[in-house]
């Protein structure tokens, strides 16, 4: 009994074990997603509800990211259904496309990135903008170790490339639908970050001062140079940390700088071996430096060992700077696991030098100047022009040299940087700054932007220096003319905030100096104003916080500036002849309506024709008599009818019967006409509507003929069904006798062509589909009209008098 007692402890042990163990794991979750619950809070929560795409539509959402966040949470949910794994088969005009940009509303042509991967494996490499391809499901969640703070954009587009701005005849596509959720969290505590709030950040605390600076002795005595230094340091005095750990610290930079140097002092250690004194030099202190996120020793922007010098940034960008400080090589300096316990100690200083009004560049000598911005007049909003301050305001443009006598030479004459700083307000994310240099002489600048801080021939996000030295690599930037004595260029969806211009000027010969440029700055709205082939559209993001500007282009172009030819002028030429010329189909039935006398079936097939030849003309951009969306109406709505009126017309009943199916089917089409007009689905529901109309008068006929029958319950049974069969056997006779079926037939192939050209029919093939709807739908009504005998039913008609008083004579019995 004992033995056997045995397994059935060790079982309840482990039983009772498991319990416990699961016990203490929920415990220490909970306790865990309380802590978590505790040091997180939800800064902003916004739901966007579902919306359908339809093809080449698109759709912007911003999301507002405060400095002190700790993680960005994104729900998609959609009904596409793409294997991601065959994307390349897809094409991009038919492809859903989700993008992300920093600062900007994202443009997908503007990228030259193949569409691969998905966004939830991808977005941890996410750099300045970003595209996959849509996908059903999508969560993710971004930290400050992903993405700085700030203005982000989403974009959802249903369709890209040069066609999606094209102006089409239809829009014919898949469609898809998304809803989407976006949580933005921050930490409790203004000291902690990460995406669990467990990373102390310590901010440095800055004291401002004036200091002289000079390049000579003479400058000194003459006129010293007056700099404003930011002195930031740590709460503490030393900060004492083992090898392997990170202490991150934060900086900000409010306006524009000269540089930034970052240093570390009193380095020591805090318990030091006798024996390894001399080898205090070996380890390395390495500091890491990011603007607007947590730097690593993988992700930063700067790097050096405060140990052996200090980091040095040249034009800091404006925001907050992350800097990260890690001990290395402390074990092994102090001899493996002898310096486990050693600690390295120091205390981090920091100093921002920012040039006087009016000076910046290298040690404050060249000239600085703050543009004033000048409102356009007109209702466009945000649309305006940046002057110096104290110019006039009656132009956009301004001469440059003048302002060239506050830079100094320094005996460089290649190295004279004029710079010019503007401000872009909130909500301006979807205009463009435009740039324009005109001079008499050979222009000798070359042109630097940079967003955040002054621009360097290191340091820049686009430049132009000639027609070979540019910002090719950036579709963003869009230049538009470039000669000796002109040139002109776009920033494209500018980011705003604060943006640095810098102009160097190049000792290009004696001409230069002689000459004068003309420098212009604006904000303006579609680049090149959509290069004259289209109109400037603006609306708003699913905040309503940000106005963006795109181009609707024309029948021939596209391209987001409307500078791409899709169709030629010939082929232009080509495509309104076909869709125009077609409509003379429309004589066939209307010369046949108008043989057999029947007026109204001509007058449909007539007025039919001229209206659709008219709504072609305007539609190809030739000649609009009244407006597109009448003409259009007038078009849909009449083809309609003629397809019906051709059933109906098959039908042999009177001229009242016939006007009052013809209403209620007018109405009908009416309908259609005027909701969605060019939906696949509407052919179906005119054939339909039509065999419904042919039924009804047949069923009238079939009424008025046969009206005296009576079925009902009678004696004779058998002569019942007789009587029944006969008027069966009748009716088919009647209706073989009706229609020639050779026509018959061919007016049902051509019907089928027609509605096969109907779904054929998308956006780049529409001339030509569309073209041969209108010659199969015109003669298919044309046989359906030849198909039908006109037989005089002498069974409706009532004998002569003569003949039925001679029948009455023939009947007696006995009659010979």
């Amino acid at each position: 009994m004992s033995f056997s007692s045995i397994p059935c402890c060790h079982l309840s042990l482990i039983l009772l074990s498991t319990l416990l163990l699961s016990y203490c794991s929920l415990v220490f979750s909970s306790e865990n997603d309380e802590l978590r619950n505790s040091n997180i809070y939800t800064v902003s929560s916004f739901s966007y509800p579902h919306t359908t795409l339809r093809p080449f539509d698109l759709r912007y959402i911003r999301v507002d990211i405060p400095s002190g966040f700790s993680a960005v949470s994104i729900a998609l949910n959609s009904d596409v259904d793409i294997d991601v794994t065959r994307i390349e088969r897809v094409p991009k005009s038919t492809l859903p496309i989700l993008c992300f940009r920093d600062g900007s509303p994202p443009l997908p042509d503007a990228l030259n990135t193949s569409l691969k991967g998905s966004p939830v494996s991808g977005i941890n490499g996410l750099g300045v903008d970003q595209c996959f391809p849509m996908q059903k499901n999508i969560t993710m969640k971004l930290t400050n170790e992903q993405i700085s703070p700030g203005a982000w954009y989403i974009g959802l587009f249903n369709g890209i490339g040069p066609t999606s701005t094209q102006s089409k005849m239809i829009i014919r596509g898949p469609e898809y639908s998304f809803s989407a959720n976006v949580t933005v969290e921050a930490c409790t505590n203004s000291m902690m970050r990460g995406e669990f709030c467990n990373s102390t950040v310590y901010p440095l605390s800055c004291i401002a001062s004036d200091i002289y600076k000079s390049s000579s002795l003479e400058d000194t005595l003459t006129k010293p140079l007056m700099e404003n230094a930011m002195t930031c340091k740590s709460n503490f005095d030393t900060f004492c940390v083992q090898e392997g750990v990170i202490s991150t610290y934060s900086l900000d930079v409010t306006s524009m700088a000269e540089d930034l140097t970052i240093t570390a002092a009193n380095i020591r250690f805090n318990n030091t071996p006798s024996d390894n004194a001399s080898s205090a030099n070996d380890f390395k202190l390495m500091c890491f430096a990011r603007h607007g996120a947590m730097a690593s020793e993988t992700l930063h922007d700067y790097s050096s060992d405060l140990n052996k010098a200090p980091l040095i940034i040249q034009s800091p960008l404006i925001g907050q700077l992350y800097i990260s400080i890690l001990p290395v090589n402390l074990t092994k300096m102090f001899g493996g696991t002898r310096g486990s316990d050693v600690k390295v100690c120091y205390s981090l200083q920091s100093k921002v030098l920012q040039c006087p009004l009016g000076k910046a560049g290298p040690n404050c000598t060249m000239g600085s100047y703050t543009l004033q911005t000048v409102l356009s007049r007109g209702p466009r909003p945000f649309e305006s022009y940046y002057l110096p301050i104290g110019e006039g305001a009656s132009s956009a443009n301004f001469p440059l040299e003048p302002l060239l006598n506050s830079s100094s030479i320094g005996g460089e004459t290649d190295n004279i940087w004029t710079y010019f700083t503007l401000d872009l307000p909130r909500g301006a994310a979807g205009r463009n700054i435009h740039i324009r240099l005109s001079s008499d002489v050979k222009i000798s600048y070359e042109v630097y932007a940079r967003f955040g801080g002054l621009p360097s021939l290191d340091s820049w996000d686009y430049y132009y220096a000639n027609r070979t030295r540019k910002s090719d690599q950036s579709m963003f930037f869009v230049l538009y003319d470039s000669s000796d004595d002109n040139v002109d260029f776009y920033i494209i969806y500018a980011r705003e905030g604060t943006w640095g211009f810098g102009l160097r000027r190049l000792n290009t010969g004696s001409d230069s100096s002689k000459g004068q440029t003309i420098m212009s700055l604006s904000l303006e709205g579609c680049p090149k104003r959509c290069s004259s082939h289209g109109d400037c559209k603006y609306s708003f993001d699913a905040s309503g916080l940000t106005s963006y500007s795109f181009c609707s282009c024309d029948r021939n172009h596209g391209g987001y500036d409307c500078s791409i030819e899709i169709v030629s002028h010939k082929g232009h030429v080509v495509q309104s002849i076909f869709l125009i010329a077609s409509n003379a189909a429309a004589i066939l039935p209307a010369y046949w309506a108008l043989r057999q006398k029947a007026f109204a079936e001509w007058v449909l097939f007539t007025s039919s024709g001229i209206a659709s030849a008219i709504y072609h003309a305007c539609d190809v951009g030739t000649w609009c008599v009244l407006s597109y969306s009448v003409l259009q109406f007038m078009d849909f709505w009449l083809s309609f009818m003629a397809v019906i009126s051709t059933f109906v017309y098959l039908a042999t009943i009177t001229e009242e019967n016939k006007r009052a199916i013809l209403t209620a089917v007018s109405i009908l089409t009416a309908l259609l006409a005027a909701t969605k007009a060019t939906r696949s689905s509407n052919i179906v529901l005119v054939i339909v509507i039509g065999a419904v109309g042919l039924l009804i008068g047949w069923l009238i006929e079939m009424s008025s003929k046969y009206r005296s029958l009576s079925i009902g319950f009678s004696l004779n049974f058998l002569q019942s069904l007789q009587t029944v069969k006969q008027r069966l056997c009748d009716l088919v006779k009647t209706i073989l006798r009706r229609f020639r079926w050779g026509f018959a037939l061919a007016g049902f192939v051509a019907l089928a062509l027609a509605g096969s050209s109907w779904v054929l029919e998308s956006s780049q093939t529409y001339w030509f589909w569309h073209s041969f709807w209108h010659v199969a739908i015109y003669t298919s009504s044309f046989l359906f009209l030849c198909s039908k005998v006109n037989i005089v039913d002498t069974e409706n008609q009532l004998p002569s008098a003569g003949n039925y008083a001679l029948t009455r004579q023939n009947s007696f019995p006995g009659s010979g």
